[in-house]
């Protein structure tokens, strides 16, 4: 079967379907199926707000004889369209700073970070198995390993590991200081609070490879 030319059609049902013929443009490509009865047609769009888009009308034939029939004409963005970023869901856009006094962030019950509360592990909350499950009762949820592994990634990445400048500059690690607090559970050994009011970290987490020019035990 021979292709088909419908390309009058084609345009015909976009100006049909367009609110201004201005909006139907110059023709851009066809492209038919493997036994040439169907065909697509493009056509510049020129729409306000829809930049790069193409009018997209499918034709279809039964048989050689057949008139050519539109089975569809919708607008489609191009390779160079103006697009509406993706969606991206509410709780990976908030920021640190967004939680003011009175906003309330909905819980989400599939949020992975978070297992419940009766699977916390003694070595987690530094408890005994007897604890560990009042503390279950207390709190519906507790962190999960991927929760624990995701904040000790932001801590030690971020502005109070060892990579700062601040840390590099250091005399000593935070580790050694008399100011810093070993935190409790399984991120002990590598985190702790700062408790020097001159430092600039005081009472936020460190990691144990941190540290600043105000160690407990800097000499000149």
């Amino acid at each position: 079967m021979k292709t088909f030319d419908a390309q009058t059609v084609a345009r015909d049902a976009a100006l049909l379907e367009a609110e201004f013929a201005t909006q139907v443009g110059d023709f851009v490509s066809v492209d038919y199926d493997d036994d040439n009865r169907v065909a697509t047609y493009l056509f510049i769009a020129d729409i306000a707000g829809y930049r790069g888009w193409r009018w997209c009308i499918t034709v279809a034939k039964v048989d050689e004889a057949a008139q050519a029939t539109v089975c569809d004409v919708v607008i489609l963005p191009g390779p160079d369209s103006l697009l509406a970023p993706d969606h991206i869901p509410y709780m990976e856009r908030i920021l640190p700073e967004d939680i003011q006094p009175g906003v309330i962030v909905p819980s989400v019950l599939e949020d992975t970070r978070l297992v419940p509360g009766i699977n916390a592990l003694a070595q987690d909350e530094g408890l005994d198995a007897t604890e560990v499950f009042d503390l279950g009762l207390m709190r519906p949820r507790v962190l999960s390993i991927e929760g624990r592994d995701q904040a000790s990634k932001r801590w030690y990445l971020g502005d109070r590991g060892p990579n700062t400048p601040l840390a590099q500059g250091a005399p000593k690690p935070c580790a050694s200081c008399g100011f810093f607090i070993p935190i409790a559970g399984s991120l002990r050994s590598s985190f702790g609070v700062c408790a020097n009011a001159i430092a600039p970290d005081d009472a936020r987490v460190v990691s144990v490879d941190h540290g600043c020019g105000a160690h407990s035990e800097a000499t000149l």
